[in-house]
C-alpha cells in the first residue's frame, strides 16, 4: 500500500501522517540532501561557491527569496529546481480550490466538508510537479489576477448576493496555497499591485472587494528581478523589499570552462547533427569568448547584460552552418571551420542591447567586431604575442608564414562550399603553418589541426600581418603589401 492509496481523512490520521508548512518541508528535505552530500540544484553550473550556498542558507532560514541578476543568469531555473525539495505527494481536501490541508482547513468549503463528513472526508493527493506556480509580472497584471475578485457568474448560479463570501473567485496566489509561487521580473509589477502583496508575505491576510478574508496561506515566494529594471521600468517598493527575507545576487560564468559546460548542457541538438558535425575545442572556446567580449564591449549596454542564451543559440547556429554545407556537398561527416563562426551573427544581433555608438556601427558590424576581438584574445593565449612595434632585426615566429603569402601573389582562397578535402588541401599548402602549431601548440589533437591552421590565419589578419578579404563565395588571405608591390 502506497500513501496515495489513502482516500479518507480517517485513514490519513490512522497512517500517522504529520503535516508541516512548505517552508519547513523545503528545509527538511534540503537538510537531508546536504547531509547525504547530494546535488540539490542539478544542471546549474558556476554557482557552486557563490549563489547556491546563499540560496540553501535562505531555504534553511525559511525565507522568501528575491533572485537579483541580469538576463540569462538561471534565476528562473533555480526557482524551478526547488520543486525537487518538496515531498513527492501532499494530501488535500478533495474539491478544494486552494489545496486545503485536511488537518488545518482555511477555506469555507473545506471547513464545512470536514464538519459534515469528519473522518469520511475524501482526500486527494497533490504531486510536487503540480506545486509550482509562475507569473510573469507585466504592467497589466491586476490585484484580481493575483488575489481574487467577486465572480458575478458564481453569484448568479448560486443565487447569492455580492455580500456573501461564497461568490469570491480566488486568484493565482490563493490557488497556489502550499506551493512555490514565483513572480518573474518583479519591478515590472505596478507599485499598487506590489502593495497588495504586503500582508500575504507578512500576516497572511487578503482583502477582496471589501471582504476581509483571513487566509493564513502557506506559500514559498520566490521573486526574480533585473537590476536594470530599477531605473528603466520600475522598482521594488521599499516595504515589499523589507518583507523579502533574502536577496541573492546572481552572475555570469566567471571563466570559459564553466561557460562551455553551460552551453553544451543547454544546446538543443538533433542527434544526427551532433553525430555529423565535429566541433574542435578551440571553436567552443571562441564562442564563449565572444560572450565575454560582448560584456566588456564599448558598443554593448553593460547594464542590460549579455545572456548565456547568446552562446547557446550561437552554438546551435554554428553546427547548423556546418551541417548545411555538409548536406550540400553530400558528406556524411564534417568538422566546424572558423569561417562558420560568421554564421552565428544572427544569434548575436538579437541578444545584445547596443548603446548609441553601437547603434551607429550597426548590429551586424558590432557582431563582427566581437568575433574579431575574440579571435585576437584567444590568439594571444595560444601563440606568441605580436607587438605593434617590433624590434629591428628580430625575426618574428610568423615570418615564414608571412613570407609564404608574399611569394604567393594569389594568396589563399577558402570558399564557403569547399569540400573537406578541398579545405584541407588549401591549408596544407602552407607548410610553415603546421610547423608553428607543432612548436607552440603541440597538444592540438589531430582532428583539430585544420581549425587551428585557419585560426592562425585569422589571428594574423587581426594583427594586420595578413589581409583577410571577404568575397561572394568565401575568404581570401594574402600578403598586405604584395598586391601593392606587384603593381609597381
Amino acid at each position: 500500500m502506497t500513501i496515495t492509496d489513502i482516500k479518507t481523512f480517517g485513514e490519513l490520521k490512522a497512517s500517522g501522517y504529520q503535516p508541516i508548512s512548505i517552508k519547513d518541508e523545503l528545509r527538511k528535505n534540503l537538510r537531508s540532501k546536504i547531509a547525504k552530500k547530494q546535488t540539490v540544484f542539478e544542471g546549474v553550473y558556476g554557482y557552486e561557491h557563490t549563489v547556491i550556498p546563499q540560496l540553501e542558507q535562505a531555504i534553511l532560514s525559511r525565507h522568501n527569496i528575491n533572485l537579483l541578476g541580469l538576463r540569462g543568469q538561471a534565476k528562473t531555473r533555480l526557482a524551478r529546481l526547488m520543486v525537487n525539495l518538496l515531498d513527492e505527494y501532499i494530501p488535500y481536501v478533495e474539491g478544494s480550490e486552494i489545496n486545503d490541508d485536511p488537518f488545518n482547513p482555511i477555506s469555507r468549503y473545506a471547513v464545512e466538508v470536514l464538519a459534515t463528513k469528519g473522518d469520511d472526508t475524501p482526500i486527494s493527493w497533490l504531486h510536487r510537479n503540480d506545486r509550482f506556480f509562475e507569473k510573469l509580472a507585466t504592467p497589466d497584471v491586476t490585484v484580481a489576477d493575483l488575489i481574487g475578485d467577486i465572480d458575478p457568474i458564481k453569484a448568479a448560479n448560486l443565487k447569492l448576493s455580492y455580500a456573501n463570501d461564497r461568490v469570491i473567485h480566488y486568484g493565482m496566489i490563493p490557488r497556489a496555497n502550499r506551493c512555490i509561487f514565483v513572480i518573474n521580473e518583479l519591478p515590472d509589477l505596478q507599485a499598487r499591485i506590489q502593495v497588495s502583496l504586503f500582508n500575504i508575505l507578512q500576516e497572511g491576510d487578503i482583502q477582496i472587494r471589501g471582504f476581509k478574508v483571513r487566509l493564513p496561506l502557506d506559500l514559498q515566494f520566490i521573486f526574480t528581478a533585473n537590476p536594470e529594471d530599477y531605473t528603466n521600468r520600475g522598482s521594488i517598493v521599499t516595504p515589499l523589499k523589507d518583507r523579502i527575507g533574502s536577496q541573492i545576487l546572481t552572475h555570469y560564468p566567471e571563466d570559459i570552462k564553466i561557460a562551455r559546460t553551460i552551453t553544451e548542457h543547454e544546446a538543443r541538438l538533433d542527434s544526427r547533427q551532433s553525430d555529423t558535425v565535429y566541433v574542435p575545442s578551440l571553436a567552443k572556446d571562441l564562442l564563449e569568448q565572444i560572450g565575454f567580449e560582448a560584456r566588456d564591449s564599448e558598443f554593448v549596454d553593460y547594464k542590460s547584460g549579455v545572456s548565456a542564451r547568446m552562446s547557446i543559440t550561437a552554438f546551435e547556429n554554428l553546427l547548423s552552418t556546418a551541417e548545411r554545407r555538409a548536406l550540400r556537398a553530400g558528406e556524411e561527416k564534417t568538422t566546424v571551420r572558423l569561417r562558420y563562426v560568421m554564421g552565428i551573427i544572427p544569434a548575436i544581433t538579437g541578444k545584445v542591447e547596443l548603446v548609441y555608438e553601437g547603434e551607429q556601427e550597426g548590429a551586424a558590424a558590432v557582431a563582427e567586431i566581437l568575433i574579431s576581438s575574440a579571435v585576437k584574445t584567444l590568439f594571444g593565449e595560444h601563440f606568441p604575442k605580436i607587438e605593434k612595434l617590433e624590434k629591428q632585426n628580430q625575426k618574428s615566429p610568423y615570418q615564414e608564414i608571412i613570407d609564404w603569402f608574399f611569394n604567393e601573389s594569389g594568396g589563399l582562397e577558402i570558399t564557403d562550399d569547399a569540400t573537406d578535402r578541398q579545405y584541407q588541401k588549401e591549408l596544407d599548402k602552407i607548410i610553415p603553418l603546421k610547423q608553428l602549431i607543432q612548436k607552440y601548440a603541440p597538444e592540438t589533437p589531430k582532428e583539430d589541426l585544420l581549425f587551428m591552421k585557419e585560426f592562425v590565419l585569422w589571428g594574423l589578419a587581426e594583427y594586420k600581418k595578413l589581409n583577410k578579404d571577404r568575397f561572394s563565395e568565401g575568404y581570401q588571405f594574402r600578403d598586405p603589401f604584395g598586391s601593392y608591390i606587384s603593381k609597381l
